[in-house]
């Protein structure tokens, strides 16, 4: 008899609840003070919150997506963490956010327990940020989590960009043509969440190069840590 395959939302959906069961020792955030995020350079949203991700490329344009990431990155890392995993990899002792759909489905769940927490038998086990971190910020790091590349998604790469980060090391290859590869590459890293663009060590290698063609060996470096990552 065959086992019928979950849906996304319905796996995304489990992996949430069974996580949001988990003993209350686990899951509190602690004394951590909340960090603050420098949000200027993205565009404002209004004073009303919202329930849809407004950074998302196909709404906002690759450069405020490509910012949203890069301030959602460094908040995340700040302030989410702790709980949920450097990079939005969960140990499992907290919801593993990469599962939650990049559409308006997720983005209504997240920006619910973003504003207010989340509570389990009058203990908090998720503080609200909606007192401490603007809407921006909010969106800033939904828009980081929803692109993390799946779990194997640069296994299919492995070789060719080994053959990259070996050749970036030893100074050679015309960079511009690599770039172009790499980004060719990264367009095929699926994400976690289903968002259509991820962001990737391969994704960011490109983007060194483009702006500095002789930086062979920041993109080498990143590429090293995205192969270690794979493993």
């Amino acid at each position: 008899m065959s086992v019928p395959i979950p849906s996304r939302r319905a796996l995304s959906a489990a992996l949430i609840a069974a996580a949001l069961a988990l003993p209350v020792q686990l899951m509190a955030h602690g004394d951590v003070a909340p960090q603050p995020m420098n949000t200027e350079a993205l565009p404002d949203v209004g004073e009303d919150w919202l329930t849809e991700n407004p950074y998302r490329a196909e709404a906002a344009g690759d450069e405020v997506w490509l910012t949203a990431v890069k301030i959602g990155d460094s908040g995340y890392n700040q302030n989410c963490a702790r709980c949920h995993g450097l990079g939005a990899v969960s140990g499992g002792l907290a919801p593993d956010l990469r599962f939650l759909e990049a559409e308006e489905y997720g983005d209504e769940w997240y920006i619910e327990r973003f504003r207010h927490g989340y509570t389990q038998d009058g203990v908090t086990k998720m503080p609200g940020f909606e007192e401490v971190l603007d809407q921006k910020a909010a969106w800033a790091i939904r828009t980081y989590v929803e692109t993390r590349p799946e779990d194997g998604a640069l296994d299919d790469h492995t070789a060719r960009l080994t053959e990259i980060r070996d050749q970036l090391a030893a100074g050679d290859g015309d960079t511009t043509a690599i770039a172009a590869e790499l980004t060719q590459i990264a367009g095929n890293v699926a994400t976690a969440s289903g968002a259509p663009k991820a962001d990737s060590t391969v994704s960011r290698a490109a983007e060194i190069l483009a702006l500095a063609p002789d930086n062979r060996k920041g993109a080498s470096e990143l590429l090293t840590i995205g192969l270690s990552a794979a493993h």
